[in-house]
């Protein structure tokens, strides 16, 4: 059985719309964050993603229920159109017993099946320390991103923890998120770690997960096509 972490970015004043779609195919589990979008005006619009203030909404489905989702999205939300959003679709590998497993998967048997390992985007995820969006952004941008999307987080370990007056006191971070052909991630994060690496006041940790479905770049697509 093949489960999907499906994550969609929209506007904020669109969270309720998307929250709606994903409820009214009885998802177990729907999830609402607040973002905001990094693209700088030269790109406004191609990934859906401007800067403006966002919301990122999660649930989990399977195969089939994540096809049924990007139709619906694209047939009510308008998903295609450009600056309407973006949805995605990332393999989940496991799951934390068979009691979670039956709730993520609305009691479906297990099949044994197993997603596919070619993927032609891909999702890369950044944390830095806060503040220091620009400078990972140029550095993305420099190798080829086209914008990404920003969530509020707290370190909490290791050396991301300092104690004043016995209290533990966790170190303000941002979450970039950015959309990527699987062409052009190992680039984006060879210069996301060049320019604002470990080493660096930006503190950047960069990784990747495999996206098995998207929507909301047709823009995208489309420019590539006319090149």
């Amino acid at each position: 059985m093949i489960l999907n972490l499906i994550v969609m970015v929209a506007d904020r004043d669109r969270a309720a719309a998307v929250s709606e779609l994903m409820e009214g195919h009885r998802l177990p589990i729907v999830l609402t964050m607040l973002a905001r979008g990094t693209a700088t005006s030269e790109t406004l619009d191609l990934y859906g993603l401007e800067a403006t203030e966002k919301a990122l909404i999660m649930t989990v489905a399977g195969e089939d229920m994540t096809r049924q989702l990007i139709r619906a999205a694209k047939r009510r939300l308008f998903i295609d159109v450009p600056g309407n959003g973006i949805m995605l679709a990332i393999p989940i590998k496991s799951a934390g017993g068979g009691r979670t497993l039956a709730y993520l998967s609305g009691g479906t048997v297990p099949d044994g099946a197993v997603p596919e390992l070619k993927f032609e985007h891909e999702l890369v995820l950044a944390v830095i320390n806060e503040g220091h969006t620009d400078p990972v952004m140029d550095a993305a941008r420099s190798a080829g991103a086209a914008g990404g999307t920003v969530l509020h987080a707290k370190g909490t370990g290791g050396k991301l923890s300092e104690k004043f007056l016995g209290v533990s006191l966790a170190d303000e971070k941002e979450l970039i998120m950015i959309v990527a052909r699987s062409s052009e991630k190992a680039g984006i994060m060879r210069a996301i770690a060049a320019q604002c690496g470990p080493d660096t006041p930006a503190g950047a940790i960069a990784f990747s997960l495999p996206i098995s479905a998207v929507a909301g770049l047709r823009a995208f697509d489309e420019e590539e096509a006319q090149a």
